[in-house]
């Protein structure tokens, strides 16, 4: 029988060797559990690297996995001087979380990032453990004061026109283009007026003195401006604060008063009658009064009497500047064959912009000279009759 040298003998226990080790260590791979690096226990976020600006706040949703059950330990590393980060979790702050295999946990890192930071990027770390098993979350945070973005206020009428005695309505959309959710309020005032009464909403949302605009995001707010009932004619500013977070956006819109157009006619002594003969002109007096906040230019007086009676006034057109009262003397002449009684007479005053109207009683009363005939007629008569019973009485 042949016999093996030593070194072959050698190489041969060392090729077994080496097959056995592999095959050992492949039967391992196929039979023993699968470990990661980080024994299970892993913590992520959607957007691990983000850019904000100096003086912004920014927030991590974390999620948190693990193959096995157990609470979490959380903390933190590498949070700048000058920086504030806190982990929250159900409306709370807390420092761990728990996990079972089938299910994972939630938490929230909020970051605040002072508004001195200078332009450089850090990095900080969410670090979990659940027993021996470790994991840590690097997040990195570029500081670059054009990451803010900004948050603007627009309206389509920057202007409203009318008479003192409207309310103006402005509509309001506040855009956040910032990367932020902001919670949003809003103030007005009409500048150096604070008798207006002046009202800011948020759109949808009457009762509720705030509400939070996601980033990216619009909100109407709703501004509604009404002038005491003096206002004068002229240009008011309303002004409007908006709250965004710790930011205030103000914006100024104009608001033009024609001021209100108004007026009464009326007598000086307040007396709405007179009297007069048939075919006479009587003189009687009116009086007009600019009761608006505007001026009444080319104010027309005109009657409208009985048939064929005749009406004229000595001013028929006249201005009135606000609060301006002036007399008016009318001429009413009956027509010669008007009876006895009582008529009625319209007055009125208008322009373009207002206009008032009053009747007045005119008595026509008889003429004395009838009076005297009358007296005559009847004394006549009364002769007559006593010339025939004297005459014819006695027979």
């Amino acid at each position: 029988m042949p016999t093996m040298s030593a070194s072959r003998l050698s190489r041969a226990g060392f090729t077994r060797a080496a097959t056995a080790l592999a095959v050992g260590s492949m039967l391992f791979g196929v039979f023993a559990p699968t470990v990661a690096a980080d024994d299970g226990l892993e913590i992520t976020t959607q957007y691990p690297a983000v850019a904000v600006a100096p003086g912004s706040k920014v927030s991590f949703d974390l999620n948190v996995s693990s193959t096995r059950t157990g609470t979490v330990d959380l903390s933190l590393d590498g949070v700048p001087t000058g920086w504030t980060a806190t982990l929250h979790g159900g409306g709370f702050v807390v420092d761990g979380v728990a996990v079972t295999a089938s299910k994972d946990a939630t938490a929230r890192l909020d970051i605040s990032v002072p508004g001195d930071a200078s332009a450089t990027t850090q990095t900080i770390r969410v670090n979990g453990s659940l027993g021996a098993a470790k994991d840590a979350l690097p997040i990195s945070i570029r500081v670059n004061a054009e990451a803010a973005g900004d948050i603007r206020l627009e309206t389509t009428t920057p202007t409203l026109t009318g008479a003192s005695d409207a309310t103006f309505p402005f509509s309001l959309t506040l855009h956040n283009d910032t990367a932020q959710d902001v919670t949003v309020s809003a103030t007005a005032n009409v500048t150096d007026h604070a008798d207006w009464d002046v009202k800011a909403t948020i759109a949808g949302q009457e009762q509720a003195a705030s509400t939070v605009v996601t980033a990216g995001s619009t909100t109407s707010i709703n501004v509604t401006a009404t002038p005491p009932q003096d206002a004068t004619a002229g240009e008011y500013t309303v002004h409007v604060d908006v709250k965004a977070g710790d930011r205030t956006i103000p914006g100024d819109f104009g608001v033009v008063l024609t001021g209100s157009y108004s007026m009464t006619l009326t007598t000086p002594n307040e007396v709405l009658s007179t009297s007069g003969g048939a075919g006479a002109a009587k003189s009687m007096q009116f009086r007009l009064t600019n009761t608006g906040t505007a001026p009444l230019a080319g104010v027309t007086l005109t009657a409208n009497p009985p048939t064929d009676w005749e009406v004229t006034f000595d001013t028929p057109t006249l201005d009135l500047a606000p609060g301006e009262n002036k007399d008016v003397t009318a001429q009413i002449k009956p027509t010669s064959e008007a009876v006895t009684g009582d008529y009625a007479v319209t007055i009125d005053a208008k322009n373009d912009q207002a206009d008032a109207t009053q009747s007045i009683r005119f008595t026509v009363e008889t003429s004395p000279l009838w009076t005297i005939v009358s007296i005559g007629v009847i004394a006549l008569i009364l002769a007559g009759l006593f010339y025939v019973f004297r005459t014819y009485g006695r027979r």
